[in-house]
């Protein structure tokens, strides 16, 4: 009897190869005992399933396309951005990734409204702003979760997944001695914390990440509405099964 073997893929191919690299990181840092980064690669690890898993609870099949990019952009924001230090190495590499994280989920927050569209069971038919809204909606949506899940680890395991910034001016209403609700801005000339110089050696005072929660929540609201504004122009024209072409592709 012989027995039928199902061809790999690119995308299958790349998901072998990439968790291949992410167990030797894991066991390397086993080794070594940095078992932060170890829980980064068992984070990444399950990551990894999540095109799989959106296949199979939504009905939907990803092209080999689009589960490469979700494959390689867990890849580069968690190995080489956090492992690596790419976030703090590279320029713009945090505002790139959440850029098109924002693109990425627009598409995907399209497919499904697009899927219940079609549903025969389902009578409501939804508009295509309305399409767009939700498309828009739900990829800020996952963009804030992230945020959120970014925080959390921050406070609880004292990582720094929100990077922080230097700030050479702070304006604020607390420098009001009247209490006039006016904002006063001091600029930081001279900082000492336990007996160091913060001025010399880091520029200025450190903010605590919400810089950097600001403006990653910025450029996903441009990958999002983005990708919105176009999702909107194919679905009045009819057009949504070419964004599945390139996106997702419904099993119907």
């Amino acid at each position: 009897m012989k027995i039928k073997r199902e061809k790999l893929t690119k995308s299958k191919k790349l998901f072998l190869l990439l968790r291949f690299i992410v167990f030797l990181v894991l066991i390397r840092n086993i080794f070594v005992g940095n078992y932060e980064n170890v829980f980064v690669c068992i984070l990444t690890l399950i990551l990894f399933f999540i095109p799989t898993i959106i296949e199979r609870q939504f009905k939907l099949e990803i092209p080999d396309e689009l589960e490469m990019i979700i494959l390689i952009f867990i890849f580069s924001a968690e190995i080489l951005g956090e492992l690596n230090s790419f976030y703090t190495r590279i320029p713009g590499w945090d505002t790139m990734l959440h850029t098109i994280n924002g693109f990425i989920m627009g598409a995907i927050g399209l497919s499904l409204i697009d899927l219940l569209n079609k549903n025969k069971n389902i009578n409501i038919k939804l508009t295509p702003i309305f399409v767009a809204i939700v498309s828009f909606c739900f990829s800020m949506t996952i963009g804030i979760l992230w945020e959120f899940f970014e925080f959390g680890m921050d406070m609880t395991f004292n990582t720094d997944m929100q990077k922080d910034y230097i700030v050479n001016e702070i304006n604020s209403v607390k420098f009001d001695e009247d209490n006039l609700n006016k904002v006063h801005s001091i600029k930081i000339e001279s900082l000492n914390v336990n007996g160091e110089d913060w001025i010399s050696k880091y520029g200025g005072y450190i903010d605590i990440g919400i810089i950097d929660t600001m403006k990653d929540l910025f450029v996903n609201f441009i990958g999002a509405l983005t990708f919105s504004v176009i999702g909107y122009f194919y679905s009045k024209n009819g057009s949504t099964d070419k964004i599945k072409k390139i996106m997702i592709v419904s099993n119907n």
